[in-house]
């Protein structure tokens, strides 16, 4: 699936179908350049999930995790990580294989441990399109 978005609104819309629609045990793997609005898209993906709670990126702490939503949401942000070692670390497999969604940003720095089956986004930007052009696609891996 391929969707267009023109403004911060519609990315985050985007999410938050999308999030309407993952169910438990779902990983979503997201790539994309800094700044192209993967904490905007998450933003909505957690709406979905019915998380109320305000969602940054977890830079610093790598995962967060928000329990008050229709199912478990732990959102990741791998982009500091040397290496898998620090996954391993926190414990990453209670949550990819546990009873919640995991939403995975710079998932590519990972793919050694990522679960075959996946739901891959990647959200790039053409400035050729207008500086809020999104071109979002989604690929159940």
């Amino acid at each position: 699936m391929i969707i267009e978005t023109f403004s911060e609104q519609e990315t985050r819309a985007f999410g938050e179908r999308l999030g309407t629609g993952a169910e438990a045990g779902s990983i979503y793997t997201l790539t994309g350049d800094l700044g192209v609005g993967k904490t905007v898209f998450t933003q909505g993906f957690a709406r979905g999930l019915g998380v109320e709670e305000h969602v940054n990126s977890p830079t610093f702490t790598i995962v967060q995790e928000y329990t008050q939503g229709r199912i478990p949401f732990y959102h990741f942000d791998v982009y500091r990580i040397g290496n898998v070692d620090e996954m391993e670390e926190i414990g990453y497999e209670d949550y990819f294989y546990g009873g919640g969604v995991c939403l995975i940003e710079w998932a590519n720095l990972i793919e050694e441990i990522l679960p075959k089956e996946r739901f891959a986004v990647t959200i790039e930007k053409d400035l050729n399109k207008g500086f809020d052009y999104r071109k979002i696609t989604v690929i159940e891996v």
